[in-house]
């Protein structure tokens, strides 16, 4: 009876109550077209296609037909570039989903905090560390990276390729997805906390992770990223549900445990890195960084966050601070590796502002010239590193989006990727054209452009990313010659909190060897 009664409270949870709140439609949401004909019943489909790879590009498709989407049961997806300013600009009265609240720790960081004056408290610690007058002071930090990761592609430049020939497989010497990864990394731990990683001396991603009892262990870097990504966006869609999936997927499948140990390590990661500098800090070294600024104001007055706070801080720093760049350094590469055209105008560019014997962009030469930027911004436009819509929950009241009212406490979300493949807004939007962001044209779209969303909420950290993306296309595009397996080669994707691109094998010269 026991057994029973169970099983009817589970079919009425997820089956009867369900449809009968569809029929329901308190919230005036059956209007909207469902993405999966059972959208509107359960967040299941939209689970399932977390699971499937590229779910973003299917949503485009989807999008196509219909500006305003069904995705879950209380749960709308808009491609309607009028959407942004209402779900995500300085006005809105929308607010951070139970998204980041569900997925994140003890303490909120910067990203996640959902609360408006917890979030200015904390943009008003970090602002000044993320200002770009502040980071152009740091840009000795990434040159250091930088000359390393040139270094080791110098180790690994092969013989000139022939005209109109593939690279042989054994003249494939580095995987420059992978490197990226390894450069990033090196350099938001040297910015952040003045931590030389390592990485970039053997090609090795090999870390310390530490417990809370202070056990210590070595790990992997990229492992340890991909699982956090992974493990929770698979599940988290069913916010109501998502801690039980969690621990029934770890129940009965043995690849989401090995995901979950692996997401546990990477927190190890963060603490080791936290704890490192933190003994630093109370030994009385004076250092210019990231956590110097969470410690102390300008003036040396304490700041007195709580340890939790301060470990949060250092995980979305390390989080964010290094794959969403890393993606974006592969893009930019691998576009004009498929755009001959834009690649030379680019060099052209290049070689007018730098001497030819200088081996690390010197970032005063650089970060104003239009193509490099133009170039960068449309990778960043054709596959942004989070292509998912960053979920927004509109207020208990409701609101008006594209002059409509929604209901109060709804998802509301647009994504980066549906958004810069808006024909109306970008003309011939599968075509890499950086020139479309030169002069006045370039201007007028720049309201449509969120790789790093907008509005309150937006990165903090896009100073950085373009400082560093700047320096190191600048440099290598510079000093090296690069060629893909064949013209046709794609990189497989897969999607997870980024949009995470596979093994990119190239093989390497110097420009102007004979």
């Amino acid at each position: 009876m026991y057994a029973l009664a169970l099983s009817l409270a589970v079919l009425g949870y997820f089956m009867v109550i369900p449809v009968i709140r569809y029929f329901q439609d308190s919230k005036g949401l059956r209007k909207y077209p469902n993405y999966y004909r059972l959208s509107g019943l359960s967040d299941l489909p939209f689970i399932y296609e977390a699971h499937k790879g590229f779910r973003t590009r299917n949503l485009f498709e989807a999008h196509k037909k219909h500006p305003v989407l069904r995705v879950g049961p209380n749960s709308l997806s808009f491609s309607d570039p009028n959407a942004i300013k209402d779900i995500y600009g300085h006005t809105t009265n929308c607010i951070k989903d139970r998204f980041y609240s569900e997925t994140g720790g003890s303490h909120s960081h910067l990203a996640d905090v959902v609360n408006k004056k917890d979030h200015a408290r904390k943009r008003k610690v970090l602002s000044s560390a993320f200002a770009i007058k502040n980071l152009e002071e740091w840009e000795f930090k990434v040159a250091a990276v930088s000359a390393k990761l040139i270094k080791a592609f110098d180790d690994r430049c092969t013989d000139p390729l022939p005209p109109n020939q593939n690279p042989k497989k054994e003249d494939l010497t580095i995987d420059y997805r992978n490197w990226t990864v390894l450069w990033t990394a090196a350099a938001i731990a040297n910015i952040a906390l003045s931590e030389d990683l390592g990485f970039l001396n053997e090609g090795s991603d090999t870390i310390k992770s530490e417990s809370k009892d202070g056990t210590v262990k070595e790990v992997s870097f990229r492992d340890c990223h991909l699982a956090t990504q992974t493990a929770s966006y698979l599940l988290v869609w069913s916010y109501d549900w998502f801690k039980t999936l969690r621990r029934l997927n770890q129940a009965i499948s043995s690849s989401y445990r090995r995901l979950c140990q692996l997401d546990g390590d990477w927190g190890g990661i963060v603490y080791n890195r936290a704890t490192t500098r933190m003994k630093r800090y109370m030994a009385g070294e004076k250092l210019d960084d990231f956590f110097a600024v969470l410690m102390e104001d300008k003036n040396g007055s304490p700041h007195n966050l709580e340890w939790g706070e301060i470990v949060a801080e250092i995980s979305i720093m390390m989080n964010a601070g290094h794959d969403t760049t890393a993606i974006s350094l592969r893009n930019v590469l691998f576009f004009l590796l498929k755009n001959p055209k834009c690649m030379a105008k680019l060099r052209e560019e290049l070689d007018e502002a730098l001497e030819e014997d200088e081996v690390v962009a010197p970032y005063g030469k650089v970060k104003h010239l239009p193509y490099l930027r133009a170039c960068i911004d449309e990778s960043l436009r054709m596959l942004p590193p989070i292509v998912f819509g960053l979920p927004r929950r509109t207020p208990m009241e409701g609101t008006s989006i594209l002059n409509e009212y929604v209901a109060g406490d709804t998802s509301v979300s647009i994504s980066s990727y549906v958004m810069h493949h808006q024909e109306s807004v970008f003309k011939d939007h599968d075509t890499y054209n950086p020139e479309r962001w030169l002069g006045e044209e370039g201007k007028a779209l720049q309201p449509y452009f969120i790789p790093f969303s907008t509005g309150a909420r937006g990165c903090i950290g896009r100073n950085i990313s373009y400082l560093e993306q700047t320096v190191l296309i600048a440099s290598l595009v510079h000093r090296f010659e690069f060629a893909l397996p064949n013209p046709d080669w794609n990189p497989p994707i897969r999607e997870t909190t980024n949009l995470n691109p596979g093994p990119m094998p190239l093989k390497v010269w110097r420009r102007g060897t004979a």
